[in-house]
C-alpha cells in the first residue's frame, strides 16, 4: 500500500504525561418532599407495564369469575321477639310487653340457627331431594351405606351456610334471610323457618307449663298435711298454757314496762339536779341564795346589805358610840341572825327534796327490775307460740300461692299465646344478591391497582442497577462524562420527519452510525457532549489514546467508540478507531469494511499497517482498524510488546484514537491495553448494570493503574428520568435539524477539515 500523505506524523505533538484534571462534583439536595413525590411518580411511570398488566389481569379475572358465577336470590322475612313471658300467667298479664335484654335477643338467634329448626324446615320442605342443599341425591352419587346421622349433618351443613340471622340495631326484630339459586325456594325456607321458630316457642312454654302444674299437684298434696300439723300443734299449746288472746296480754305487759322505764328515767333526771344542788350548799351555805329560789331569803339579803351601807356612812360621820350607830349595829346584827336561821332552813330543805328523790328512783328501779321479769316470762312463754304460728301460717300463706298458680297453669296451658310476631313475610325476590358484577370488577381492579403498585416498588427495591448519572457517580466516585438516552425513547420532532419525507429518504437504522446520518439529532447531541466531556477531562491538553470498555457484554461500547470517533473527526482531527476486541469484533461489520487484515494480522506479522487500516468514505479524516481474524491468543497479542509498539507509532499520526475492547470484568483485554492509554472510559448501561458489577469494574480499572476518565450512562430511558427527558423534549425547540454534516465543522481549502485542538472549539 502506498504512502498516504492523510497519515504522515503531525508535527505539533506534545510529549510529556497528561496532567490529569479533577472533575468536580456538585451534589445539589433538591426540596425533600418535591424529591421525594417526584421519585414516587418515576417509578410508577418507569414501571408502569408492570402495574397495569397487573390491574388488567386481575380485573379481568374478577370478570370473568363474576360472568360465570350463579346468581344468588335472597329472600329476607323479619321477626318481633317479646320478652320470654313467665310460664304461671294470668289473662290479665297475658299480652303484658316485658323487658328484655341483649343476652336473650342473642339466645334467639342462636335458636333460630340451631340444627333442630334446620332439620325440622329441611324434612318439611323435602330439601334433601334438592341437589343444591345434597348433592348426593343424584343416582349417580349416591350412598346408600350413609346413616341417618351423616346424611342429617350432610344436609344441614349447606343449610346453614345459606342462612343468616340477625338482630337489628336497637330493636328486638331478628331478620332471617335464606340465599338460594331459586327464589321462590329462598322465600319457602325463611318463611318455613320462622313458622317452625314460633311453633317451637310456643311448644316450648306449653311443655313447661305442664309439667310444672304435675308437679305443683304433688306438692299440693303434700302441703295441705304441712298445714293441718302445723295448725293442730298450734291449738295444743294455746289450751295447755291456757293462751286466751296473746296480742292484749302481750301489750299491756309491754306498755306497763314502757311507762314505768319512762318514769324511773324522769326519777333519775329529778334526783342528779337535786344532787347537784345539794353538793352547791352543802360545801357553802353562802350559795344557797344563788341556788335556791327564796324569796325571803333574797329580801333579807338586800336589806342587811342596805343597813351595812348605812351603819358604814354613820360610822364614819358620828363615830362608833353615837346613838344612831348604836342603833343601826344592832339592826345589823339581829338582820344577820335571821339571815343565818333562814340558810340553814334551806339547806336542810335541799338535803331532806334529794333525800326524796333518791327513795323514788330507787323505788322505780326495783318495781322496772320486777316488771323485766314479768315480760321475760311472757316472751319465755309466747316463744314456742309465735313458733307454731308462723309455721302454721307460712304453711298457710305456701298452700294458698300454689294452689292460685294451679289454677293460672291450668288456665294458661289451654291459651296459645306466643312472645313471636312475623313483621314481614319473605317474599319471592326478582334481583339477585350476588354476583354484583360491577362492585366486583371495582374492587377486582382497585385491589389490582394496588397490588400493581406494590409490586412496582418491590421489584424498584430489589432492582440493584444503575438507573441514573448521580447513583453512577455515588456508586464509582467518578463523574458522568454524558448520559445516552435509548434512541426509542427519543421522539422525533414533526420537522424532522416530514423533511424526511420530502427527501425521500430513510436514514440508517443503526444507532452506531448516528452520528454521521442524523447528525441534528438528540442523539447524535448526547455524543457531542461526550466529546466535549473527553476533550475537557485532562489539562493542559484533551486525551489522545482512549479506551472504551464496560462491565459486561451488549452495553453499546462499541455504539460509544463509534460515535465518539465520529465527532472528534468531525472537529477536522485525525482520528482512528482501533477494533481491540479480539473475541467479538463489531467494528468492521458495523461500517461494512472486510476483516481479512486488521490487528491481529499486523500483530502477528502477516500485514503491515498500511494494509490493514481502513479510510472511511464519509470522514476523510476517520481511519478505522479493524479486529482481524479470530487469534487463539488475543490476551498475549494486546500485551505483547508490538502492541505497545504500535500505539506509540500511532500517536505521531493520529489526532485520537479510540479503542473498542471486551467487557473488562469478562476477560483481562482492557486491563492490559489499559497500561498502553491516556484514559479509559466506562461504559454503563442503565437498568441493566448492577452497582456491584460496576464497582468490581471499577476496582480491576482503577488497581492497574489506569487513569480512567469517567462513565458513559448508556441507553438511559428518557420517557422515564424528570430532567433527563424534559432536556431531550425541548431540545428540538433550540437545535433544529438540518441537512449538514453536523454542528462545528469547518472545511479546510481542498475538502479537508481543519479545526485546531482548542477549547474554543470544543
Amino acid at each position: 500500500m502506498a504512502e498516504n500523505s492523510e497519515l504522515a506524523p503531525r508535527r505539533d505533538r506534545r510529549a510529556g504525561p497528561l496532567a490529569p484534571r479533577a472533575a468536580p462534583l456538585v451534589t445539589i439536595e433538591p426540596e425533600p418532599s418535591a424529591f421525594y413525590l417526584r421519585a414516587y411518580w418515576q417509578i410508577l411511570n418507569r414501571r408502569r407495564w408492570t402495574v397495569l398488566t397487573v390491574v388488567l389481569t386481575l380485573t379481568t379475572l374478577v370478570a370473568i369469575v363474576s360472568f360465570k358465577m350463579k346468581r344468588i336470590y335472597q329472600a329476607t322475612a323479619r321477626v318481633s321477639v317479646e320478652a320470654e313471658p313467665p310460664n304461671m300467667q294470668t289473662i290479665n298479664n297475658l299480652y303484658q310487653s316485658l323487658p328484655t335484654d341483649p343476652a336473650f335477643l342473642q339466645t334467639q338467634v342462636n335458636v333460630l340457627k340451631s340444627d333442630n329448626l334446620a332439620w325440622q324446615t329441611i324434612q318439611q320442605l323435602g330439601l334433601g331431594e334438592n341437589p343444591e342443599f345434597n348433592p348426593m341425591s343424584q343416582p349417580s352419587k349416591a350412598a346408600p351405606s350413609d346413616s341417618p346421622t351423616v346424611i342429617q349433618d350432610r344436609l344441614i351443613r349447606p343449610f346453614r351456610s345459606h342462612l343468616r340471622v340477625e338482630l337489628m340495631r336497637d330493636s328486638r326484630v331478628l331478620e332471617v334471610s335464606f340465599e338460594s339459586v331459586a327464589p321462590g325456594l329462598a322465600a319457602r325456607v325463611a318463611n318455613s323457618l320462622i313458622a317452625n321458630y314460633a311453633e317451637y316457642n310456643f311448644r316450648t312454654r306449653y311443655d313447661a307449663t305442664r309439667q310444672a302444674s304435675g308437679w305443683m299437684e304433688q306438692q299440693l298434696d303434700e302441703l295441705k298435711a304441712k298445714v293441718e300439723k302445723s295448725q293442730q300443734a298450734l291449738v295444743d299449746y294455746e289450751r295447755e298454757h291456757a293462751i286466751a288472746n296473746v296480742s292484749d296480754k302481750q301489750n299491756v305487759v309491754e306498755q306497763r314496762l314502757a311507762d314505768q322505764s319512762k318514769d324511773l328515767s324522769e326519777a333519775q333526771s329529778a334526783r342528779a339536779q337535786k344532787e347537784a344542788v345539794y353538793d352547791i350548799v352543802r360545801g357553802n351555805e353562802e350559795q344557797v341564795a344563788l341556788v335556791a329560789d327564796n324569796p325571803l331569803l333574797q329580801r333579807l339579803e338586800e336589806k342587811y346589805a342596805d343597813r351595812q351601807a348605812e351603819y358604814i356612812e354613820a360610822l364614819g360621820q358620828y363615830g362608833p358610840n353615837f346613838p344612831k350607830a348604836v342603833r343601826i349595829r344592832n339592826q345589823v346584827a339581829e338582820i344577820e341572825s335571821l339571815v343565818e336561821r333562814e340558810r340553814k332552813q334551806m339547806v336542810v330543805r335541799i338535803r331532806n327534796d334529794y333525800n326524796t328523790a333518791l327513795r323514788r328512783e330507787q323505788l322505780l328501779a326495783a318495781a322496772v327490775a320486777q316488771q323485766k321479769i314479768e315480760v321475760g316470762k311472757l316472751n319465755q312463754l309466747l316463744i314456742q307460740h309465735n313458733v307454731l304460728k308462723r309455721e302454721a301460717e307460712s304453711n298457710q300463706q305456701l298452700y294458698d300461692s300454689l294452689m292460685r298458680q294451679l289454677k293460672d297453669a291450668t288456665v294458661s296451658a289451654g291459651l296459645r299465646a306466643t312472645n313471636v310476631h312475623v313483621v314481614d313475610q319473605a317474599l319471592v325476590p326478582t334481583v339477585p344478591v350476588r354476583p354484583n358484577k360491577s362492585q366486583n370488577i371495582a374492587v377486582g381492579l382497585l385491589v389490582g391497582l394496588i397490588l400493581g403498585v406494590t409490586l412496582a416498588f418491590v421489584g424498584e427495591g430489589l432492582d440493584d442497577s444503575i438507573k441514573s448519572a448521580e447513583e453512577l457517580e455515588r456508586t464509582i466516585g467518578l463523574a458522568t462524562l454524558a448520559v445516552i438516552p435509548r434512541e426509542s425513547t427519543i421522539k422525533s420532532p414533526p420537522t424532522w420527519l416530514l423533511a424526511r419525507k420530502a427527501a425521500g429518504s430513510t436514514p440508517e437504522g443503526k444507532v452506531e452510525l448516528t452520528v454521521l446520518h442524523r447528525p441534528a439529532s438528540a442523539l447524535a447531541e448526547s455524543f457531542r457532549s461526550l466529546r466535549t466531556s473527553v476533550l475537557l477531562s485532562t489539562a493542559p491538553r484533551p486525551p489522545q489514546v482512549l479506551l472504551v470498555t464496560s462491565a459486561q457484554p451488549k452495553e453499546g461500547k462499541t455504539c460509544i467508540t463509534l460515535n465518539l470517533a465520529f465527532t472528534l473527526a468531525q472537529r477536522g482531527s485525525q482520528v482512528l478507531i482501533i477494533d481491540a476486541d479480539l473475541r467479538r469484533p463489531k467494528i468492521a461489520r458495523t461500517l461494512d469494511l472486510t476483516n481479512q487484515e486488521g490487528l491481529t494480522s499486523f500483530l502477528a506479522g502477516s500485514h503491515s499497517l498500511e494494509a490493514a487500516l481502513k479510510q472511511s468514505e464519509a470522514l476523510p479524516n476517520l481511519w478505522i482498524l479493524p479486529a482481524g481474524p479470530h487469534p487463539p491468543n488475543p490476551a498475549e497479542l494486546l500485551s505483547s510488546p508490538t502492541m505497545e509498539q504500535l500505539l506509540q507509532g500511532l500517536r505521531r499520526r493520529f489526532d485520537h484514537i479510540v479503542i473498542d475492547t471486551p467487557p473488562a470484568l469478562w476477560v483481562t483485554d482492557a486491563t492490559v491495553l489499559s497500561r498502553f492509554v491516556d484514559g479509559v472510559i466506562l461504559v454503563v448501561e442503565s437498568r441493566v448494570s448492577a452497582r456491584g458489577v460496576i464497582l468490581r469494574t471499577y476496582r480491576i480499572l482503577e488497581n492497574s493503574g489506569t487513569k480512567i476518565l469517567g462513565a458513559v450512562l448508556n441507553k438511559l430511558d428518557m420517557t422515564h428520568d424528570g430532567y433527563y427527558g424534559s432536556y431531550y423534549r425541548y431540545y428540538r425547540h433550540y437545535y433544529p435539524e438540518k441537512g449538514s454534516e453536523g454542528a462545528g465543522t469547518e472545511s479546510r481549502p481542498g475538502g479537508k477539515p481543519s479545526v485546531s485542538l482548542t477549547p474554543k472549539n470544543i
